[in-house]
């Protein structure tokens, strides 16, 4: 009953248009004020201890790096690098599009700034070049979402503060689903290009390769500063979000010089404006998980289930359908927040390994952020293109679809995320 209630309040809450982050607040408030007994005094202290994590501080500073490389030029020479590689393919420009989105994501933790970085790139050269601009719009659009799977990923931050699973498996468990993710758009890219006869760019030879590469390199060296320092135990993910902050002021305003100084302590205010944004989200969320916790609901529900007969396979179906709806009306850092306390303890229960419900989670919202009614990647493309929602929802179909396929492989092949993180001694 407690559980309708929560839920119910929450969700009259949303349908009124009122922010993710008030809604939870409001909901906790509303539940404890009028219908349990629980003293303040330690809602005040779960407050204060569910925040107080060093996790946490990665997220400012991954922010702060991602926009630093948005405003400094990494992108369009990612872009150039990848056109060179492969822009002599079917849909070469398209291609390239796919393995920058890449590239792009393994720097900045963020589907939107992918999609905005390499799109306002992207796709007013595919115009030029006699690319649809429905083809384009939906290359970016769902390669775009590869953001918040490749590490560094912003969600999987999130994730971890919701169930104490470790930061560095996560990050490591993101880079051969990331990579088949990869491979899967830019074959339906390559694919469709083929079909419909769209244009090819003229192969580069080895020492435009070789030109492009080293003026990216700067850029892609951050993949190699997160990713080697973590697993070479120099720093943890956290002091690796601080380096990784630091690395892209350096290169953004002193080696690229497309930052000026003057304009740094705009980024540094827009990045503030995000991290608060977030942070103000994770404390009313830590909130609505105490209510949760406090009420046995998470329990309650495992018990439900065990009872019903739900075995492994039938749970992780169940997770998918639940978590693709809310994908419907919320944004993937407030969907992780509020359903990882209660799908946690149920898949520990069931024996699903932590690390792979981390990964499965993060594919979902990925597939959220592309799907209609409210994929915040569509309404991002909808900005660069000018393109109606239900235009782009028709232009993104194929590579939805290639997502949904990709769904299934990583929900019932938990190898794919844990062999990793295995190998490396992190599990």
């Amino acid at each position: 009953m407690s559980a309708l209630v929560i839920f119910g309040i929450l969700l009259v809450l949303m349908l009124t248009g009122m922010p993710i982050s008030i809604s939870l607040g409001l909901t906790v408030l509303t539940f404890l004020f009028t219908m349990t007994q629980v003293p303040l005094e330690s809602v005040a202290l779960k407050l204060f201890s569910g925040i107080e994590k060093f996790e946490i501080m990665a997220i400012p500073f991954f922010i702060l790096a991602g926009n630093f490389l948005t405003h400094g030029g990494v992108a369009r020479r990612m872009m150039n690098f990848a056109t060179a590689m492969v822009g002599h393919w079917h849909g070469g420009l398209a291609l390239a599009g796919v393995v920058a989105c890449a590239l792009f994501a393994a720097v900045s933790g963020s589907s939107p700034a992918t999609v905005v970085a390499i799109g306002s790139i992207l796709l007013p050269g595919m115009v030029k070049a006699g690319f649809p601009m429905k083809f384009g719009a939906g290359v970016v659009a769902t390669s775009g979402a590869l953001g918040i799977l490749i590490p560094p990923s912003i969600v999987m931050v999130m994730y971890s503060i919701a169930t104490n699973t470790s930061v560095g498996a996560l990050f490591m468990a993101g880079i051969i689903p990331g990579l088949i993710l990869a491979s899967m758009l830019g074959g339906m890219t390559w694919y469709r290009a083929k079909k419909f006869k769209y244009p090819r760019q003229p192969k580069a030879s080895w020492t435009e390769r070789f030109h492009t590469f080293r003026k990216s390199a700067w850029g892609l060296m951050l993949i190699i500063v997160v990713m080697g320092g973590i697993y070479s135990g120099i720093f943890t993910p956290t002091e690796a979000a601080a380096m990784s902050a630091v690395y892209a002021f350096v290169v953004a305003v002193f080696i690229y010089k497309d930052l000026r100084l003057r304009d740094v302590p705009k980024v540094l205010l827009n990045s503030a404006n995000m991290s608060a944004m977030l942070l103000y989200i994770i404390t009313n969320a830590v909130m609505f998980s105490f209510i949760l916790a406090n009420e046995n609901i998470p329990q309650e529900l495992t018990n439900w289930m065990i009872d019903m007969g739900f075995g492994k396979i039938a749970f992780l179906l169940a997770v998918n359908v639940l978590l693709l709806m809310a994908g419907n009306f919320m944004e993937p850092s407030s969907i992780m927040l509020i359903f990882a306390p209660i799908i946690f303890p149920i898949a520990m229960q069931l024996g699903v390994d932590p690390v792979h419900l981390g990964i499965l989670m993060v594919v979902n919202m990925e597939v959220g952020m592309c799907h209609p009614p409210v994929g915040l990647n569509l309404y991002v493309a909808s900005g660069l293109t000018k393109m109606g929602i239900t235009e782009l929802t028709i232009a993104v179909w194929p590579w939805l679809l290639t997502m949904l396929v990709f769904l299934v492989a990583v929900t019932y092949w938990p190898t794919m995320s844990i062999w990793l993180p295995k190998v490396l001694g992190m599990m």
